[in-house]
């Protein structure tokens, strides 16, 4: 029996006790043509977030599960749904009998990606439809798609909205919500648009699901407002780093710190690495830095389109990149399998990022190693990070290796070097130079200066100018005006102007 609190706070039912053993999913209530895609996929064994949160999301409860990065939180949501919509499957052409059932929300283009090829894979053995829409690329197939008819949705709120608002998104049979970082969301501002997107989905029947690595209170609190009496689950510290992680604080300075990641790219033989940076300008010159460098890079950032950044993660998943620098679009939810490291070569501005960062390796058990490159301006961020996660970060000293040419040391048996001849004070040298300076003009004739150019009229002495006659216009007699009769003869006369122009005559 779970308990539940009765204090005014949100009802949080909590389930936090370690699995002894990790339960195979052919022990759930699961269709066979679920369990044979599980199967298919590689996975017999549940994860400890998957064997508590499946079974309380197939009995019909609001859930928010709390696990650290890497622990299977998408199949944790995604198997359970699909059991639950085959109620609904049907084979019909229809797009009328294909309604929108279940929605996933995404902060980032990458992340939305990732969870449709999942919901793809589990979901291929039946006739649900799933599709997903996002930002960076043309609306008109996403838009053809949806009006197809589809079960499953996955989108970013924005683009989402904007299907919305051109009648191609209908909701209002939606039975499954589904927030995937739904912290991440809120950091980049997307609150207001997660509240009309629920304002257009049915209240009445809705199961509502919250999956993240990390729980702030503005988090609590969406939830106490869109989900009824959900169950907290929880395998994990929040905010817990994973164990796996091999975690690695060096101090050194701006200039050093692509040295830095080069050296422990040597030194222990790592095929591939994320390099996370904080800026986007920063991400594209690091990478054109390392390219330079010999090494296969290609960078990922907001400011790439949609085409450029799937293209950039095949070829890095493919293998046939060895480092990826990236901002911190990367940092949520993507799935690398086998990562074996992510360098932090800037300190991330919010804490809850690195627990995000360093999330991509060590996945799935597998060991991974995380090196964080800290200066003295890091100090404070530092901080929030030991604050968050709850230890104690020693900072190391890094010792780069000088690869500057040296001069062969001399080995026992070679010949002794002929002693130099002590050089000469300062004063001794100037003086041989100046006795040295007629044999150096007789071996080789030294350069004469140029002749300074003369002009005869600048070597005359300076003789004052003759008076020069009063210009022509000032000694011509000025005419004579003829006088009128009663008038000045400095006033001159009116001039006449034809009447065509409005003059008199």
């Amino acid at each position: 029996m779970m308990s539940f609190p009765t204090d005014p706070a949100p009802s949080f039912a909590t389930t936090t006790e370690p699995s002894t053993d990790a339960p195979l999913f052919n022990t759930l209530p699961l269709d066979p043509k679920l369990l044979r895609a599980v199967a298919d996929s590689g996975y017999t064994a549940m994860t400890p977030i998957q064997a508590k949160a499946i079974p309380i999301v197939l009995a019909g409860r609001d859930v928010m599960g709390a696990a650290q990065t890497g622990t299977g939180k998408t199949a944790a949501f995604t198997i359970p749904l699909l059991q639950k919509m085959l109620r609904h499957e049907n084979a019909s052409m229809s797009p009328a009998r294909h309604p929108v059932r279940a929605l996933v929300l995404a902060p980032t283009r990458e992340l939305a990606d990732q969870v449709a090829n999942n919901v793809k894979n589990y979901a291929k053995h039946t006739h649900l439809r799933s599709a997903v829409v996002f930002g960076g690329i043309d609306m008109k197939p996403q838009t053809l798609q949806l009006k197809a008819g589809v079960e499953v949705l996955i989108a970013t709120p924005g683009r989402l909205l904007d299907h919305i608002e051109a009648k191609s998104a209908v909701l209002n049979q939606v039975e499954y919500v589904v927030l995937d970082e739904a912290d991440r969301m809120l950091d980049i501002g997307f609150l207001p648009d997660l509240q009309r997107i629920l304002s257009y989905l049915p209240k009445a029947g809705r199961q509502t699901l919250l999956f993240s690595a990390t729980f702030s209170p503005e988090i609590k609190k969406l939830a106490n407002s869109y989900l009824q009496d959900p169950v907290l689950v929880e395998v994990a510290r929040p905010n817990a780093t994973a164990s796996t992680v091999e975690q690695r604080f060096f101090g050194t300075n701006d200039d050093d710190k692509r040295a830095v990641v080069r050296q422990i790219i040597k030194q222990r033989g790592l095929t591939q690495a994320i390099v996370f940076v904080n800026s986007k300008l920063g991400a594209a010159r690091l990478a054109r830095s390392f390219e330079r460098d010999g090494l296969r890079t290609q960078a990922l950032h907001g400011d790439k389109s949609q085409d450029e950044r799937l293209k950039a993660l095949a070829a890095f998943k493919a293998g046939e990149v060895d480092l990826l620098v990236a901002t911190d679009v990367a940092a949520r939810g993507l799935d690398i399998t086998d990562l074996p490291a992510v360098f932090n070569f800037d300190v991330p501005f919010h804490a809850e990022d690195y627990v995000h960062r360093i999330g991509r390796t060590g996945r799935a058990g597998a060991s991974g190693l995380a090196v964080t490159l800290v200066t003295r301006d890091d100090a404070r961020m530092v901080a929030d990070i030991e604050k968050l996660i709850k230890k104690k970060l020693d900072i190391e000293p890094f010792e780069l290796e000088d690869d500057r040419p040296r001069r062969p040391r001399r080995e026992e048996g070679d010949e002794p070097r002929e002693p130099r001849e002590p050089r000469a004070p300062r004063e001794a040298r100037e003086d041989v130079a100046v006795s040295a300076a007629p044999r150096e003009r007789s071996a080789e004739p030294a350069r004469r200066a140029p002749a300074a150019s003369r002009d005869p009229f600048f070597d005359q002495p300076y003789e004052p100018p003759a008076r020069e006659a009063p210009p022509a216009w000032e000694s011509a007699p000025k005419a004579a005006v003829p006088a009128r009769a009663g008038l000045s003869p400095n006033i001159r006369p009116k001039k006449k102007v034809a009447s065509l122009l409005g003059g008199s005559r």
